[in-house]
């Protein structure tokens, strides 16, 4: 695997190193070993797959408080999505900046989400299929979310929203004064 740090300090793009012969391919996808090379939590607790007809659907923007953070390690199997992270650590240098990459089934990358970051996407195509590995268990009484048109986030989607749920529609936008939650 090849890992590429973003910007904000601990997220990482995993590239894989495709082993190609008259066969087809091959590549690992996961290596407790090589996470934690990095200093990055390998723990998976539960893997989840989402499926979207649409394109333009919108999920997110997630995460969990504190002690149930999670970390995700996401990749698109079908179709393409943007993906974007947003860093709710407090005390980072990055607070509150995003990184938005694309997942497909063509450059078969992933992208590592470390505690304290929102998560969401945006299908770029119909049939979009989304695998998550994640770190914690989800714990309902935890979750949070921001609001993915947040003028405090300015994240750029990059087509109008065709599809989303009324929950995440409905999280409420920053103050401007205001932290996110972080903790319970």
């Amino acid at each position: 695997m090849i890992f590429t740090e973003t910007k904000l300090k601990g997220a990482f793009i995993v590239d894989l190193e495709l082993r190609d012969d008259a066969r087809g391919g091959f590549a690992r996808t996961f290596c407790m070993n090589e996470f934690e090379a990095l200093g990055l939590k390998p723990e998976v607790a539960q893997c989840n797959l989402s499926f979207n007809h649409k394109a333009g659907t919108l999920r997110g923007m997630h995460y969990q408080l504190a002690p149930t953070a999670e970390t995700k390690l996401v990749r698109c199997t079908r179709g393409a999505i943007v993906d974007v992270i947003v860093d709710l650590r407090p005390d980072s240098n990055t607070y509150l900046e995003h990184v938005a990459v694309e997942l497909n089934d063509d450059n078969r990358r992933a992208l590592y989400v470390p505690e304290l970051f929102a998560h969401g996407y945006q299908a770029l195509t119909d049939g979009a299929e989304v695998s998550y590995q994640v770190g914690e268990f989800y714990t309902p009484g935890f979750e949070r979310g921001l609001r993915y048109d947040d003028p405090r986030l300015g994240i750029e989607w990059p087509m109008p929203v065709s599809v989303i749920s009324e929950k995440d529609a409905a999280w409420p936008l920053l103050k401007a004064d205001a932290m996110p939650e972080v903790s319970a």
